[in-house]
């Protein structure tokens, strides 16, 4: 296969300044058929490997944490490698000159998914785009972006063309480092695995006598021993229950151990900083194929997992490059809640996620939350996610209904304490997607599955498109953006979770109470519970148990029913079920709201007609486009389903 190597002489590196050393792409390949896609033509994909080298005395470089304890090369460097995939237009000088780098999750891509509402045609298309299909609504190739995606995170699976790196294992003097770590798990709510064996983040340096596994039902219950006789290690990576039992699903097991050979996983920071840096400012001649231009603006994208890494990214000072330039423009994080990752620390989990239920003590959540210079009530002292950094992006921080339940998103944008609003930085948005669950995007149904009430379909990236064409009328324009929405204390729309109450509706149950925000804990050996917790504040509700405030695209705020972003488990409804919502139907006629005891106004009571409703869903519609919330497309796409909704 014809390759084009494209490297950076080693004689180039032998400043102080550690970067991109080699870059080795595969030669463009056509994308969709060579379809155009707007003013920007056909698109090409490159797939490839970028090698990178850091120096550990580098200041920069000195919040990795075990960088000093990675084995080091012949100019005293340590060395990792990444996997790179570039998707731009086929004649570069075509394309909108604006990047969009978008952080993997768990080595996967979500933008062509997500954003682009593209269907997976099979299990690895959605991280190997290459047809028509795999285009989706050709939202951001439409616009002439170049999109990147680079691996961070050496565990990501790398089944269906999931996207990793190559990081080395620290030592301590040469020597294997060993240290005792908690692996808590789920079976059937997060990850694959039918409960026959579970793999485990590390190897295991212990024998079956010295490890504990305990089991229990709800987070709040006591742990009960399993005992070292009715399990055993499959091999130094996994463990299983003997006589073919398997674990059971929701149950929390969580297994003690010691493991060994902790990789220095706080280079993913440093990789994706030192590659975009060098797409963005190395020459053609170095470069080539690869080759954008310091004239391009640059915007970082993440979802879930990806947005608490920008968030992550950003505090460890990572968007100024080792000569001080700014890496990324703008930066939007999607869903990420007040959280970052459990990834800069030694035995670090980076696929760890804190919920009421699952992961409750792994490090996610830990001052500062937001971008204003706070005290912290527990610790007392004073700090804020960027500070007053020249190199500082433009961000956006978008949040749905889960994570102020479930992940602390309203400190974001409040005092610690949950007493006060916080002035936001004029260089910082924040917005509440109203009545949406964590993983919200287009094709979801309302199937319970775990849940004890029926899922949340509602679709919010209508509304993350015109965020992201916000930030980049923001960071190519300087456009100024529209201003924040999300829950306010003075407004009374930021509440307490206990003050909530839903209405009377039949299968709908009453919120259990959001998940607690606490400060850092031993993960290792975890407290019984929370004992000192920040203000998080959850969304106002109104009589039907719909959002008030925040971004109430047409399905809120022209609704047929109540929409939520949390839910119950069936078989533990102490806990809310991982990061879903819920949706209750509004009965259609009165006749049937008072046959259920249907507390809520009917759709006959709510609408006059068929007409009227689609009139409503036009007039809301046209509200969030005037207000730069909503694309024209998305807005007619609204109308047309709501001529379609079955009156």
């Amino acid at each position: 296969m014809y390759k084009l190597a494209v490297a950076v002489l080693l004689a180039s590196c032998a400043s102080a300044h550690a970067e991109i050393v080699e870059l080795r792409l595969d030669a463009p390949e056509p994308f969709a058929e060579g379809k155009s896609f707007g003013s920007a033509g056909a698109y090409v994909r490159v797939k490839g490997v970028a090698k990178g080298e850091l120096d550990p005395k580098n200041p920069k470089n000195k919040v990795i944490v075990d960088l000093d304890k990675a084995p080091l090369n012949a100019r005293g460097r340590v060395e990792y490698e990444t996997d790179v995939f570039i998707l731009r237009p086929a004649e570069p000088a075509k394309g909108s000159q604006v990047l969009v780098y978008e952080v993997t999750n768990r080595g996967r891509k979500f933008f062509l998914h997500w954003l682009s509402e593209a269907k997976a045609t099979s299990p690895g298309a959605v991280n190997d785009p290459k047809s028509v299909a795999d285009a989706g609504n050709a939202f951001g190739l439409d616009r002439g972006y170049t999109l990147v995606w680079s691996g961070w995170d050496p565990d990501a699976p790398k089944a269906n063309n999931g996207m990793t790196m190559r990081v080395p294992i620290a030592t301590e003097g040469g020597k294997t480092i060993v240290e005792r770590i908690r692996h808590e798990f789920q079976v059937a709510t997060r990850g694959p695995g039918d409960g026959t064996s579970i793999a485990l983040p590390y190897p295991s340096a212990t024998d079956t006598a010295k490890a504990r596994l305990t089991v229990r039902t709800a987070e709040v219950d006591a742990r009960a021993e399993i005992a070292s006789d009715k399990w055993e290690f499959a091999n130094p990576a996994s463990i299983r229950l003997k006589d073919g039992a398997k674990f059971e699903p929701v149950k929390i097991y969580e297994f003690w151990y010691d493991a060994k050979d902790p990789k220095v996983l706080g280079i993913g920071y440093a990789a994706t900083r030192d590659l975009i840096a060098f797409l963005r400012h190395a020459s053609a001649d170095k470069v080539g194929e690869a080759s954008t231009s310091s004239r391009m603006k640059t915007i970082a994208i993440g979802i879930s997992q990806s947005g608490r890494y920008l968030r992550h990214y950003l505090e460890l000072g990572m968007n100024a490059d080792e000569k001080g330039r700014r890496v990324f423009d703008g930066v939007l994080a999607h869903i990420s809640g007040a959280g970052k990752v459990f990834a800069n620390h030694r035995f670090g989990q980076p696929n760890r996620t804190a919920t009421q239920h699952e992961d409750r003590f792994y490090p996610e959540n830990w001052f500062p939350f937001g971008y204003r210079s706070e005290r912290d009530p527990l610790s007392n002292k004073m700090g804020a996610l960027i500070g007053k950094r020249t190199t500082n992006p433009k961000v956006i921080e978008v949040n749905t209904s889960t994570e102020y339940w479930q992940k602390g998103a309203s400190l974001v944008h409040t005092d610690p304490a949950g007493r006060a609003d916080a002035t936001l930085p004029p260089d910082v948005r924040v917005f509440l997607i109203a009545g949406t669950q964590h993983g919200g995007r287009a094709g979801l149904d309302d199937k319970p599955g775990l849940c004890a009430m029926p899922r949340n379909p509602h679709n919010p990236m209508p509304a993350l498109r015109a965020l992201l064409v916000v930030l980049e009328d923001w960071v190519s324009r300087n456009r100024t953006p529209p201003a924040s929405r999300v829950p306010e204390i003075k407004q009374r729309t930021a509440i307490e979770a206990s003050v909530v109450k839903m209405p009377k509706v039949a299968g709908l149950m009453q919120p259990v109470g959001a998940t607690s925000i606490g400060a850092p804990v031993d993960w290792v050996n975890p407290p019984i519970k929370v004992e000192n917790s920040y203000g998080a504040r959850v969304p106002a509700v109104n009589e039907d148990g719909n959002e008030v405030v925040g971004i109430r695209l047409p399905a809120i705020a022209v609704p047929i029913g109540t929409y939520t972003g949390w839910n119950l488990y069936k078989a533990a409804p102490s806990d809310m079920c991982d990061r879903d919502g819920s949706f209750h139907a509004f009965a259609k006629t009165n006749a049937e709201r008072d046959a259920k005891g249907d507390g809520r106004l009917s759709i006959a009571e709510r609408y006059k007609s068929k007409d009227d409703y689609v009139a409503k869903v036009k007039e809301a519609a046209d509200r969030l486009v005037a207000d730069r919330l909503l694309l024209p497309a998305d807005a007619a796409a609204y109308v047309e389903t709501a001529k379609k909704v079955d009156f």
